[in-house]
């Protein structure tokens, strides 16, 4: 993970937003891939964002290849035999680093909305 995020000129890329939820998710409580994706899509389906299958698990491995988050399998609850794979951190700092590169640029984002809602809508 490079030490400084370089803005990309727009808005915040999708798998940039999905890996900040992440890590707020992970912080949050133990959670595995489908059940992720499955509280993702409730938040967001007031605001007409439906993230893929395909894209959360490309954010959670670059999480992983960042050295942020690990895989750990544990048997699901309510079940005897069921394995699933649960996300946990490795490197704590890095994640809290990352989320305060994505403020930043977060911010930068609102501010590109807000201009564009005052001078085409005001």
């Amino acid at each position: 993970m490079s030490e400084k995020r370089n803005p990309s000129g727009f808005l915040l890329k999708q798998r940039a937003f999905l890996k900040l939820y992440l890590i707020t998710m992970t912080e949050e409580e133990r959670l595995y891939g489908l059940k992720l994706l499955d509280v993702l899509r409730s938040e967001f389906k007031p605001y007409g964002y439906k993230p893929n299958h395909s894209e959360l698990y490309k954010a959670l491995h670059d999480l992983i290849h960042d050295g942020i988050l690990k895989q750990v399998k544990r048997k699901k609850e309510g079940t005897e035999f069921q394995e699933v794979v649960y996300y946990e951190f490795v490197d704590y700092e890095k994640a809290k680093k990352y989320k305060r590169q994505l403020k930043v640029e977060l911010d930068r984002c609102k501010g590109l909305i807000e201009k564009a809602l005052r001078d085409n809508f005001s």
